[in-house]
């Protein structure tokens, strides 16, 4: 198999100096005893270079968007030309947040995600249904619909990362079970080797996001298709290093 556990932090729209300077301490004082795991957290973007410049070098850090082509006249946009220059490897891109609050389509995140790559950025590209969509046994069409708007403007998949978030977990406590997870992850990895390629479908790693708890880590970790997570509210308490150690999981 092969593919290295990986786990983001989103601190979504959350933070002043004082509670960023004191996550930043808690993950730096943490103790890290998985090795096989990359891990990258995703601070707003107005205080990425204060944490990368900070932050213990085995932690990446991501924005949590970027524009969909070259900056210019688009107030308030940030450009991946700009997270290149400050040397931010990694970006979050289509997550339900924006899909929901800012009306992005499949297509303008398939945009998204391209554009970034050209630029150099690693891409964690978002996915996921609705608890409507899911009540209505459509989870796996919408989550292929999303997948496939990227798999058509791209060709090189080695710099992404697929976040399979179940919108109705997300920030609700609800998580889903770890059979629930394991499903669409290896029918949207069957969806890969299909419609892309085995090889792709091999080694691209699917991650889970929802609601993802130090608690609830170890059970999702040892999920065969379950390759890490997108942690939302926990990534801003001191058990994300407790979820960044479930990586040990797979290798025991």
């Amino acid at each position: 198999m092969g593919r290295t556990f990986f786990v983001g932090g989103n601190w979504k729209c959350n933070g002043t100096t004082e509670q960023v300077e004191k996550i930043v301490k808690t993950l730096n004082d943490g103790k890290i005893t998985a090795t096989n795991v990359e891990t990258v957290v995703s601070p707003p973007y107005v205080f990425l270079p204060t944490v990368k410049a900070s932050l213990r070098p085995e932690i990446q850090v991501a924005a949590q968007n970027c524009w969909v082509k070259k900056g210019g006249a688009f107030t308030g946009e940030v450009s991946a030309e700009m997270l290149a220059n400050l040397g931010v490897p990694w970006v979050i891109l289509g997550h339900s947040e924006r899909r929901a609050l800012l009306g992005e389509s499949n297509e303008f995140v398939g945009d998204k995600v391209a554009y970034a790559l050209a630029q150099g950025l690693k891409v964690i590209a978002c996915v996921g249904e609705t608890l409507e969509q899911r009540e209505a046994g459509s989870t796996m069409e919408v989550v292929a619909a999303q997948t496939k708007a990227i798999a058509d403007k791209i060709t090189d998949w080695k710099n992404v990362v697929i976040a399979y978030e179940p919108v109705w977990a997300i920030g609700t406590g609800k998580v889903a079970t770890p059979a629930q997870a394991q499903e669409v992850h290896a029918n949207l990895r069957e969806w890969l080797k299909t419609n892309v390629s085995p090889e792709v479908a091999e080694t691209t790693r699917i991650i889970y996001g929802g609601s993802v708890t130090g608690a609830s880590a170890n059970e999702l970790a040892a999920q065969p298709d379950v390759d890490g997570f997108l942690v939302g509210g926990a990534s801003l308490k001191p058990e994300f290093i407790d979820i960044i150690n479930a990586a040990s999981v797979k290798s025991a």
